[in-house]
């Protein structure tokens, strides 16, 4: 989470979604640096135990949903976060397109994902190629948004993409 935060250079002006939140810990990165945040998944359980370990709750929200159906008003975020998720997306076109409408104008996106090699299974093979984060990057640029760049950086020990934007002021 505090990966993600620098990169998007959260602060208490923003409204953070982060998709596919798991127990939240991004979440409660994002409410650290003064943002509200709001926890999206699929997982009623993750959503259960992001609650419990909350401490801080008035700047934090969790709701259940997906990528495809973000259950958030149109153009209610200024940050919205896909952390080691995007692999798992059914639809990414349809996802980038709920994340265009809950972004407000000049909202910024990030996707990290693992570094993974060509041809990888199991395991190793969650995470994003060079070309899938280029593939990704393209896709984000074809849904309108600007100043798209894919970046190699690391999360503690591990390789990761870094795909960030955002949307036109």
């Amino acid at each position: 989470g505090r990966l993600a935060a620098e990169l998007t250079d959260v602060g208490p002006a923003d409204v953070v979604v982060h998709i596919g939140c798991g127990a939240g810990n991004a979440v409660r990165a994002a409410a650290r640096r003064g943002a509200r945040a709001t926890g999206v998944d699929p997982s009623a359980a993750m959503l259960r135990m992001a609650r419990a370990v909350t401490r801080r709750r008035n700047a934090v929200t969790w709701v259940e949903g997906s990528a495809e159906s973000l259950p958030l008003p149109d153009g209610s975020a200024t940050v919205v976060w896909a952390l080691a998720t995007v692999h798992h997306w059914r639809d990414v076109g349809a996802a980038l397109a709920e994340i265009r409408r809950v972004l407000a104008p000049s909202g910024r996106i990030l996707a990290l994902e693992k570094q993974t090699q060509p041809g990888a299974t199991g395991r190793a093979s969650h995470g994003w190629t060079a070309q899938q984060a280029e593939s990704f990057a393209a896709l984000c640029r074809s849904t309108g948004m600007v100043e798209v760049e894919v970046k190699s950086t690391h999360a503690g020990r591990r390789a990761v993409w870094a795909v960030g934007g955002r949307l036109p002021s």
